[in-house]
């Protein structure tokens, strides 16, 4: 599996909103934090010129927005959930290989949020409503327990136990 981070498409470029993650507490590290951030994220910020892939995560709590296209998309979902302590933030795809191999059976929590998140751009305007609603995603019982309390609106659902039925 190639491991360069480099990103390939625009839609990489889509910056969280600011107010998600504020309501999530601090982090230590946000390793897809873009080139020119609108916000802090997280204490370290490690854009593509750093490369987040091969930036020592080493257990901090870490944010993750990360670039959509593949191979990067599973890439940083792996080590997040290798990681396991922060919080992931993706399109909630059920049915997609990352959510049915590596985030229903090793994620702490799934938060379904209620309204589409308008990204923002480069320039710091908010784009359109995207096709799809988002998840934020828990590793780890004390990241699992923030989401709970962040007061995003949403559908949460803790994941004990999961088992895939064949």
């Amino acid at each position: 599996m190639d491991t360069s981070y480099q990103r390939t498409t625009a839609s990489d470029e889509w910056y969280t909103p600011r107010e998600i993650v504020d309501a999530l507490g601090r982090f230590e590290l946000d390793p897809c934090a873009p080139e020119k951030p609108l916000y802090q994220t997280a204490d370290v910020m490690v854009d593509k010129n750093q490369d987040g892939l091969k930036y020592p995560w080493g257990g901090c709590r870490v944010w993750c927005n990360p670039p959509y296209s593949q191979p990067l998309i599973t890439q940083f979902v792996q080590r997040m959930a290798d990681n396991n302590n922060g919080i992931l933030l993706l399109f909630a795809r059920l049915d997609n290989k990352l959510f049915q191999d590596i985030i229903l059976p090793r994620a702490t929590a799934i938060l379904f949020m209620r309204h589409r998140v308008r990204f923002y751009r480069q320039d710091g305007t908010q784009g359109g409503s995207p096709g799809i609603g988002s998840a934020l995603i828990a590793f780890g019982s004390n990241n699992a327990e923030i989401l709970r309390q962040s007061g995003i609106d949403g559908f949460y659902l803790p994941l004990a136990n999961g088992q895939r039925i064949k």
